[in-house]
């Protein structure tokens, strides 16, 4: 009866009375209260659902995936959304002094009041943070530890591809596209609570949902045992399925590029409207988990964005509107796009920009589309600094078009570039490390020389470099990561090997991308290592001044776990891996193939300018995903 009543409820109860004390005593209080421009309390639903974002509002309020959510459930009859954010840790420390559990935006209203929480999972480093958020919400840590009104914890994102190292944690993992997904399961969820049944039916239930899986529905088997029956999870009762299918939004381009959105009053990452055009990748980077995960492509109409994009400025008052996706430069309209803004924008001092530019399609029509009236830093990602390892990870980029795109951007009034590329890559050599600096310097001299000679002074070019870390469902998912001390050699090596004083290197900690990596490949083992850091007070692990080594190491120790092996160790294909019940659509024979085609260094095309590669995700109908046909309108 307890849950019947809580789902019935329309009212959450509030802290704010004890909150605003504390305000008068942190930094940046306008990052925990209501009223946000754009903002939504919805009073008429009797199921309320809270969408955390595991890390501070500057963080996760621009973060598109709680946007989306939070409009798609509240455009629900019956539910309601509301958003929340771990705080900063100045205020973690008073709410544990004061007895104060996490709140959520809108109604400053307990967490553990909620029906369901949302916890997205945006990257690996985000996991002990996750603890964090359900210690402070008084919520059990581990779904086998509810009662039947704690709320049904949910999550979802880019790490529940491999859901193992969080699996103890949560009620239900989502795995897929939300749109759709998210207002079913909840759906599901509050009429069978208004009918009055025990979690344990619920949970069965949810689990029929296409995308949805219940970790604690299934037996984890021992590594013997995975290997010889070919999954590591066996269902506990009959009829659950034995691999989960991602939930796919069929929807996508049609929908509205208009996503109402929050206008924050403290200052935000990415402060700017974002409208998405399209979704999904299908250049086939074989690092690359984003362009495995989120295919097929899909576009939205140069209609359908522009229309958004001018609804959208008007509603927020921003002035700088960001095109995102994968690869926007790769949209079939983008030049139709970019043009029919510029006119419509004209005078306006309104900002175009595009997050993500190919370097063999970002040419000099397509910067003097992007140029604006205001330009900043330009990033490009060759990856790696040898034709040789691009042609490795398939990258499909030459220098050649590096440099063209460089003389087009510097031409065009362009004074900064970054260059992005990553340490560790399977087969890399010192060569290839040394073709980095060679690339990134001749570079150099090329936006130098386009700049022209009243210009040269503020040019500037940027290397920043990262540890490859393997990942789940894509065809290095059975390579392992170099080691610390072998990152730190090879970045020692760029370093001197640039002999240009005026280009900067930057570079990821190792040793953060080593818990990455152990979190990335790890099975379900690895959640007792998480919570053993968490434990040992390791949290904000993406933030460097927080990142605690040496919790990770212990807890490591105490569960028998080595890290080394989990990150380090590379497999044959036929292993199977601890993910291999969850399907991004993309088949392992595909990843498989890829994978062999690395080490021959043989290159693939992307299937929406050439052939259908067999990927296996849209069944060779790549033509019916684009907005118009490739050609001449293309940038």
């Amino acid at each position: 009866m307890a849950a019947q009543k809580k789902a019935l409820s329309t009212a959450l109860p509030s802290v704010w009375n004890k909150l605003e004390p504390l305000l008068r005593r942190i930094e940046r209080p306008s990052r925990y209260i209501d009223h946000e421009w754009g903002s939504v309390r919805k009073s008429d639903a009797d199921f309320h659902f809270c969408m955390v974002y595991p890390d501070t509002y500057e963080l996760g309020q621009p973060n598109q995936a709680l946007r989306i959510l939070v409009n798609a459930v509240n455009a629900t009859e019956g539910l309601a959304a509301e958003r929340a954010f771990l705080p900063a840790v100045d205020l973690i420390e008073l709410m544990r002094e004061e007895g104060l559990p996490l709140f959520s935006v809108e109604s400053c209203a307990p967490l553990s009041s909620f029906d369901a929480i949302g916890i997205t999972l945006p990257h690996e480093l985000a996991a002990t943070n996750v603890l964090e958020v359900l210690d402070l919400a008084g919520i059990p840590l581990h779904a086998s530890e509810r009662a039947e009104d704690d709320p049904f914890v949910i999550g979802g994102g880019p790490c529940a591809y491999n859901p193992e190292p969080y699996a103890p944690f949560f009620d239900v993992i989502s795995v897929g596209e939300g749109e759709e997904a998210t207002p079913e399961l909840l759906c599901v969820i509050r009429r069978m609570r208004r009918a009055g049944a025990n979690r344990q039916k619920i949970l069965r239930e949810a689990a029929k949902l296409t995308g949805s899986y219940v970790p604690s529905l299934y037996r984890w088997r021992c590594e013997g045992e995975a290997q010889e029956r070919g999954s590591w999870i066996e269902p506990l009762y009959e009829g659950l399925p034995t691999r989960i299918e991602k939930r796919i939004f069929e929807g996508f381009a049609e929908s509205s590029a208009w996503e109402p959105a929050v206008v924050p009053f403290t200052e935000a990452v990415h402060d700017r409207l974002n409208v998405e055009i399209l979704r999904g990748c299908a250049r086939g980077c074989r690092f690359c988990q984003a362009g495995m995960i989120y295919r097929p492509v899909r576009e939205r109409s140069a209609d359908n964005i522009v229309n958004s994009v001018l609804r959208g400025l008007a509603e927020t008052g921003y002035d700088e509107v960001s095109l995102t996706s994968l690869s926007s430069t790769d949209h079939s309209q983008i030049a139709e796009i970019l043009s029919r803004l510029n006119a419509a924008l004209a005078g306006t001092g309104v900002r175009v920009s595009i997050p993500s530019q190919r370097l063999d399609s970002f040419g000099v029509s397509m910067a003097e589309l992007v140029a604006g009236q205001k330009k900043g830093g330009l990033t490009f990602a060759p990856e790696a600094g040898t034709q040789r390892l691009r042609d490795v990870i398939n990258k499909n980029v030459t220098e050649d078009d590096l440099f063209g795109a460089i003389d087009a951007a510097f031409a065009a009034g362009w004074r900064r570039c970054k260059l992005y590329f990553m340490i560790g890559l399977p087969t890399e050599t010192d060569e290839d490390v040394k073709g980095i600096a060679s690339l990134a310097q001749r570079a150099y001299d090329r936006a130098w020389a386009a700049a022209g000679p009243e210009a040269r002074g503020s040019v500037k070019v940027s290397i920043s470099c990262a540890v490859f870390v393997p990942k789940a469902q894509t065809p290095f998912q059975w390579d392992g990561q170099i080691g610390p001390e072998e990152a730190l050699r090879r970045v020692n090596l760029l370093s001197h090997s640039i002999k240009y004083k005026a280009i900067d290197v930057h570079w990821h900690d190792p040793k953060t991308s080593f818990v990455e990596a152990v979190m990335s490949r790890g099975g379900r083992e690895v959640a007792a290592v998480v919570e053993g850091a968490w434990r040992r007070g390791a949290r904000f692990d993406a933030w460097t001044e927080h990142f605690n080594e040496q919790a990770w190491r212990d807890a490591s120790a105490e569960q028998g776990v080595d890290p080394e092996a989990c990150a380090q160790t590379t497999y044959d294909v036929g292993y199977i891996m601890p993910w291999s019940h969850i399907s991004s659509g993309v088949s392992q024979a595909f990843l498989a193939r890829e994978r062999k085609r690395a080490e021959e260094g043989v290159t693939m095309p992307d299937c929406t300018f050439e052939r259908c590669t067999g990927c296996g995700v849209c069944k060779g109908d790549v033509a019916n995903m684009l907005a118009a046909p490739r050609g001449a309108n293309h940038g």
